[in-house]
């Protein structure tokens, strides 16, 4: 169905929806290792909902697109992205199950994760072509890689001309030139920039502005202009889990408001960071007064 209230969104998000089971542990096991978990419990994520929560929670208005399976799960996460004032119209449901994400969490916050995408694979080019509207007048458009390649690709070719075009690379794996090319802010972490052939060469295709998040060292910004380094803000880690997604849905949200490179980033290191120090992906997502007062402090 085509999208409602197709104009004037602050961030478009095109990407995943999972329902995340975590066990917490001690520690992570080894390969063909057997731990016992201390909790478990089932939380909202995926990297394109995190990411359209964080931005909306940001004060960003914001759109999801992407695809939920006919199941409870489905209507768990559908009610989470309304409870947080995202605009649903653009969310497919399909007979294929509710994505799913399988994460392991120590009790030093770290995290392994297994994802099945489920409906997240069943969304199509043409699927997002009955969204150009939406896409097209977007402020900034946020894309991630839990859904199909050429999903994203078609996205990015429907934004509009002062669309800002942003896009997080993960999971890591290999991209086209092509896609890369239409990318105006890329968001790796350190082994997915490598991967990509590092920042300068991402710059060559066109890209304007490669951050590397750094986790608990902050971000570095590289720039035709130069490289710099955005401190970390300091904090000690319950569980990392969506604290990446924190960092993206709060830079594209500042962004969209018309801040700087500069200013958005700040506040998105802060976001990151404090996403740590709750369990749970969506839960851990800071709203912006959260943010604002350590920026002022």
């Amino acid at each position: 169905m085509e999208s409602r209230n197709s104009a004037g969104f602050d961030v478009v998000v095109v990407g995943s929806a999972n329902l995340d089971l975590v066990a917490r542990t001690s520690r992570l096991p080894k390969p063909g290792e057997t731990v016992m978990g201390s909790n478990f419990f089932e939380a909202c994520g995926g990297k394109g909902v995190n990411q359209a929560i964080a931005a909306a929670r940001a004060g960003a208005k914001t759109a999801f697109i992407g695809a939920l399976g006919r199941d409870h799960a489905g209507e768990i996460l559908l009610a989470a992205l309304v409870n947080d004032g995202v605009d649903v119209s653009a969310v497919q449901r399909v007979s294929v199950p509710t994505g799913r994400a399988l994460i392991g969490l120590s009790d030093d916050g770290e995290n392994s994760i297994v994802v099945v995408p489920g409906a997240n694979h069943e969304i199509t080019v043409s699927d997002i072509e009955k969204h150009k509207a939406l896409i097209s007048t977007a402020k900034v458009l946020l894309c991630q890689l839990e859904v199909p390649l050429p999903v994203v690709q078609r996205a990015f070719e429907l934004a509009g001309s002062s669309t800002t075009r942003i896009l997080n690379p993960a999971p890591a794996q290999v991209i086209a030139r092509e896609l890369l090319s239409r990318v105006d802010v890329i968001i790796p972490n350190e082994h997915e920039v490598e991967l990509l052939g590092g920042a300068r060469y991402l710059l060559t295709l066109g890209v304007n502005t490669v951050i590397v998040t750094q986790g608990e060292k902050g971000a570095m910004v590289v720039e035709a202009t130069g490289t710099r380094q955005v401190d970390p803000f300091k904090v000690t880690p319950m569980d990392s889990t969506g604290a990446g997604d924190a960092f993206c849905g709060m830079l594209a949200a500042r962004l969209a408001i018309g801040a700087s490179v500069t200013v958005a980033l700040r506040a998105a290191v802060i976001a990151g960071a404090l996403a740590t120090q709750i369990e749970g992906a969506v839960p851990s997502l800071p709203i912006w007064s959260m943010v604002q007062t350590k920026l002022e402090s």
